[in-house]
């Protein structure tokens, strides 16, 4: 089921941000294997941006992109909120806290986001709120409070 899962995550994510054009470049925009974090616009090259980055996060075991400052458009297009999704079972339990605190920050710097479109900040807090109770019940489930 995780495997069918981690298949779907990256017609998933095309299907989440088919956005009208904001845009893949630009001096925000970063290059290599996070380049897809930022990358909000329904073209081909965003799509395929968006899935290797997600590809990317997924298969990362050193997994430090989780400490990383993440920009409204990482939240809009969706990449990180799945990556922690998909990965919510071979988190720690601090790691678990860290994503459901960035899934819970995520509505406010999307609604604080001058740069993207109503729909995309709203599927974006529709991903968070999603994400932030899965990430939840994995913690209640694993994890012990002091």
């Amino acid at each position: 089921m995780i495997r069918q899962r981690r298949r779907n995550l990256p017609v998933l994510l095309m299907l989440f941000v088919p956005i009208a054009p904001v845009g893949c470049t630009g001096p925000n925009v970063t290059t290599g294997a996070s380049s897809g974090l930022t990358c909000v616009d329904d073209s081909s090259d965003c799509v395929a941006k968006r899935q290797r980055t997600l590809r990317y996060l997924v298969d990362d075991n050193d997994r430090s992109w989780i400490r990383a400052h993440a920009p409204a458009e990482a939240y809009a297009s969706g990449v990180r909120l799945f990556a922690l999704k998909s990965k919510k079972k071979e988190l720690s339990c601090d790691e678990l806290a860290h994503g459901k605190n960035e899934a819970d920050r995520a509505p406010g710097v999307l609604r604080a986001a001058n740069n993207l479109t109503p729909a995309q900040v709203s599927r974006g807090i529709m991903l968070a709120s999603e994400v932030s109770r899965e990430l939840s019940t994995e913690m209640k489930r694993r994890c012990k409070r002091g």
